[in-house]
């Protein structure tokens, strides 16, 4: 006797194979979408990367800023050096996000460095800002010495490192890095990372300023930056 297939069951069996790939890809885009929106159990409080223009950053010198496209990236780009005179010695070129203020946070910047090469060939990212004479930075450069690739305090007098750890310097190339500032305002624990999250190349702890806003910039030379996040719990109310 001839058998005959059992073919009804194959489209059956494709569909069930798609549903299951559906869902597969579902769960792993949802725990990508939730990853995006936390970092280490702090929730995702402002992001941005410059597509919708820069309305919520304020420069100290705004002609020193512009967007430009690198490739598929919109960055913000520091095309030359601002001119502005801070009231202390620290760094003249910086965009700060405007209406701003977290004390526990994880910073997150992507950026490429556009300057010559040289010893304290730097870019920065701040924090903890409550006026232009109070606020920290972080000094990312070539080259460490007492005033380059460090953490930096700015309190109403000349810049003061104060790293407690660092690394003799950071290698600058063509590429966009990524780097990471971990602040917590009760132990006074800052920590940076640069590319490599699990080993930082500066450490701090200082607990003069808590509350205030972060920006981008540098101290002398250009860059570009692209997708800026910052994970924080809101502030308290002053």
């Amino acid at each position: 006797m001839k058998t005959i297939p059992n073919t009804w069951h194959t489209p059956y069996s494709l569909l069930l194979t798609i549903t299951l790939f559906v869902l597969i890809c579902g769960i792993a885009l949802s725990e990508e979408a939730q990853a995006s929106e936390e970092l280490n159990g702090l929730p995702l409080f402002f992001e941005d990367d410059f597509d919708n223009g820069i309305e919520r950053w304020e420069m100290t010198d705004p002609d020193a800023w512009q967007l430009e496209a690198d490739g598929e990236r919109t960055v913000l780009s520091l095309s030359k050096l601002s001119e502005y005179t801070p009231p202390v010695r620290s760094p003249h070129n910086i965009a700060w996000v405007k209406d701003l203020r977290v004390g526990d946070f994880i910073f997150e910047a992507t950026l490429k460095y556009t300057g010559r090469a040289y010893g304290h060939a730097d870019l920065c990212l701040f924090f903890g800002y409550q006026d232009p004479a109070h606020f920290y930075y972080v000094h990312i450069a070539t080259e460490a010495d007492p005033h380059a690739n460090s953490i930096f305090l700015v309190n109403g007098e000349p810049r003061v490192s104060i790293a407690r750890e660092r690394t003799d310097g950071t290698e600058w190339t063509d590429e966009y890095h990524t780097v990471r500032i971990k602040r917590e305002v009760d132990s006074g624990s800052i920590q940076v990372f640069f590319d490599d999250m699990d080993n930082p190349i500066m450490t701090a702890e200082d607990k003069t300023l808590t509350y205030g806003s972060i920006g981008i910039g540098s101290f002398d030379d250009t860059g570009n930056f692209d997708v800026i996040r910052v994970y924080a719990q809101p502030a308290p109310a002053e």
